[in-house]
């Protein structure tokens, strides 16, 4: 279902709706993070109203993916990464010394003042320990948080980021690149191990630099990534137990960022497992048949109910309607 390679703008425009409705719905339903090969677009169209805006069925996405803009108060991260929204979000500059956001059209580049914070010294260490110029920075958080209409069920409250597993160009990204320009997928084909064609040790250099920032919680990568890092790793390797293996993950990596400690609303995640997270087992789940081979007669799993605003801290109501 990942999109290799792109030969006409026809070819773009088709599967454009292809990965909307078939590739996005399928990653939501496993719970897994927007795929850095959905393509955005350079004329989004406004979504249309909705029938019952104010009915308790009508699920939290559709109302959060149609707010534009932030709540203009200050800074609150409410509920947990998969069930919650944002108060007095900040958006990131879309072009900065060292990064450039892609997927402008997503409008997903929002998040609290400490996930900028950690981007830009993030992206100010990349050139240092690896050969990249700087990031590629893919899905944050939408301008009041909240569940999205496609692609994740965390990024709800604003210190989730994707890093894109491909080095910033050394030069200003046009408005069509950042639409269209695919990811590298690092991974083999058969996911057991990255690929040696295009994955290098700065790969290995700029996700130990986001491990090793104390804000982050956790990093979660493909499978093979995991492998790949515990392989390769050298010295000191405390930063290893942050980096978890999860679905997807083999075009970018996933940041988390602890719980501020000025935000009495926000719900932190349980610590990391002791250790580094190497070992045979902690691996051997993410490399049997039925991750890697799932039998193709088996009923897919039933999806879970869309959330609600009933099912968001009550705070959310008031940060969703908030003019």
């Amino acid at each position: 279902m990942m999109l290799r390679t792109i030969d006409s703008k026809i070819a773009i425009a088709k599967y454009r709706w292809v990965a909307l409705l078939i590739g996005a719905a399928a990653l939501a339903l496993l719970g897994l993070g927007a795929d850095a090969q959905q393509l955005g677009t350079l004329d989004p169209e406004p979504l249309p109203p909705l029938a019952h805006p104010n009915s308790p069925t009508t699920p939290a996405k559709a109302l959060f993916g149609r707010v534009a803009t932030p709540d203009p108060v200050a800074t609150r991260t409410i509920g947990f990464y998969a069930r919650g929204c944002l108060a007095g979000a900040v958006a990131l500059p879309v072009d900065g010394p060292d990064w450039q956001v892609m997927r402008l059209s997503r409008n997903r580049f929002w998040g609290t003042p400490q996930l900028i914070a950690f981007l830009e010294r993030f992206a100010k260490k990349v050139p240092k320990v690896s050969n990249w110029p700087g990031i590629l920075v893919g899905d944050m958080s939408q301008p009041r948080g909240g569940p999205m209409l496609t692609g994740h069920a965390s990024h709800q409250i604003g210190l989730d980021v994707d890093i894109w597993l491909k080095p910033m160009p050394s030069r200003s990204l046009t408005r069509e690149e950042r639409e269209e320009m695919l990811s590298t997928n690092v991974v083999r084909p058969d996911g057991l191990d990255v690929d040696p064609k295009v994955w290098t040790q700065d790969d290995v250099a700029v996700i130990k630099a986001a491990a090793e920032d104390p804000e982050v919680q956790r990093i979660f990568v493909n499978a093979a990534i995991k492998k790949a890092l515990c392989r390769e790793a050298r010295g000191e390797r405390s930063w290893l137990a942050k980096v978890r293996p999860f679905y997807g993950h083999n075009y970018h990596f996933h940041v988390r960022l602890r719980c501020p400690k000025d935000q009495p609303l926000c719900e932190p995640q349980e610590p990391v497992a002791p250790g580094d997270g190497c070992s045979k087992n902690d691996l051997a789940y993410w490399f049997s048949e039925q991750v890697l081979h799932p039998h193709p007669s088996l009923a897919p799993a039933k999806p879970r109910p869309a959330l609600t605003l009933n099912d968001l801290p009550a705070e959310c109501r008031t940060v969703l309607t908030a003019k």
